[in-house]
């Protein structure tokens, strides 16, 4: 299956922020959005999950943004996309879906399926404003978030068990802001937060239903690769 066709390359839309005073204004106004009190979908029960990653050209100052969503009884591919733009926003920690989101929501909308839960290889609540990339794409869609990350950031954990299933509280202070979740025996842990409309429960048993063979999430691996394979024929052309 080939991914959707990239159209023309995505503009930054009217009025995006360009200053960190004014990334931070509006991430503080879209936090006040964030969907906390809902459950999310149900895991074991028929979904499609979407997973989105992205890329940089750094020399043309391009990213890159895939989305591919699969059957999560199955983990097979039923829709993939993929979109390509200008970095929308300068390198500001804290505030880097403002580099990403634009040609993300670019790679969504080319999807042509309709994601049940979307997947984000990063945070959502655990992140220095409680704003990540999965909460800041979660409000602006509407849709159940959660992110995975391969690092815990700026926070402190203490190890989980050594089994696959096991978790420990990812921690701001005393704030749980998500968890370290062992996803295969003996390997180091994902983080998994909430982004939107999902529950931390359900965020790590969807983690899990993901990953039943390697430490990222199937929906994170496809999105990777993908994004990559984009990268690399943009490069060439």
């Amino acid at each position: 299956m080939s991914a959707a066709e990239q159209t023309e390359p995505v503009g930054v839309p009217p009025g995006w922020p360009t200053t960190e005073a004014e990334a931070a204004a509006l991430q503080d106004e879209l936090r006040g959005r964030v969907v906390l009190g809902e459950p999310g979908p149900p895991p074991g029960e028929p979904l499609v999950a979407v997973g989105v990653d992205v890329a940089y050209d750094d020399e043309r100052d391009v990213v890159v943004a895939a989305a591919v969503a699969l059957d999560t009884a199955t983990l097979r591919v039923v829709g993939e996309a993929t979109a390509t733009g200008r970095v929308a926003f300068p390198y500001v920690p804290g505030l880097l879906a403002f580099r990403e989101i634009p040609t993300v929501l670019a790679a969504l909308d080319r999807l042509g399926v309709t994601p049940g839960l979307v997947v984000c290889d990063g945070y959502g609540l655990a992140h220095p404003r409680r704003f990540g990339l999965a909460s800041h794409l979660g409000v602006l869609t509407g849709l159940p978030t959660i992110g995975v990350a391969k690092n815990p950031f700026t926070f402190r954990y203490d190890a989980p068990g050594p089994l696959r299933g096991d978790t420990s509280p990812l921690l701001d202070g005393d704030e749980e802001v998500g968890r370290a979740v062992r996803t295969r025996a003996g390997v180091k842990p994902v983080f998994v937060s909430v982004g939107h409309r999902t529950s931390l429960g359900n965020a790590i048993a969807h983690t899990l239903a993901l990953a039943p063979a390697y430490r990222l999430p199937e929906t994170t691996r496809a999105a990777d690769a993908l994004c990559r394979r984009a990268l690399q024929g943009l490069v060439a052309d």
